[in-house]
């Protein structure tokens, strides 16, 4: 009887253990399964206005070309914020050495304010986004 009782005791130790066990397993995955979404929607958001400031990069030239004739020759910067985080600058294709000038580039992001940059060309296509 007394081994029976004992076996009866350890069993249900390892039984409870056992599920213990399967119930710290199953946490980090819904863990996981969190940081994954949660990055994923950084991301998307991330891309969301990286494909915003394209466009409005894109309308700004445009809009600057058919009303005031603008000339890009010089790669002037076209907006200091075109979006949260990103300037427009104008730009060559190649790029020029005119385009390394400091005075032609955003200022916001020469001194860090903006941290991402769109360049179009002289028919304001994207040349680089970063």
């Amino acid at each position: 009887m007394a081994k029976a009782l004992l076996t009866l005791f350890i069993s249900s130790l390892i039984l409870v253990g056992c599920q213990q066990n399967v119930q710290k397993a199953i946490q980090p995955l819904t863990n996981t399964s969190e940081a994954v979404t949660e990055r994923y929607e950084a991301e998307r958001q991330k891309q969301e206005v990286k494909s915003n400031a394209m466009v409005n990069c894109q309308e700004l030239c445009q809009q600057q070309l058919s009303s005031d004739g603008q000339d890009f020759n010089l790669g002037p910067c076209l907006s200091n914020e075109i979006a949260p985080d990103w300037v427009c600058d104008a730009a060559h294709s190649p790029r020029q050495e005119v385009d390394n000038d400091p005075a032609n580039q955003c200022e916001s992001f020469r001194q860090g304010i903006t941290h991402h940059f769109v360049e179009v060309d002289g028919n304001c296509n994207v040349i680089k986004a970063r």
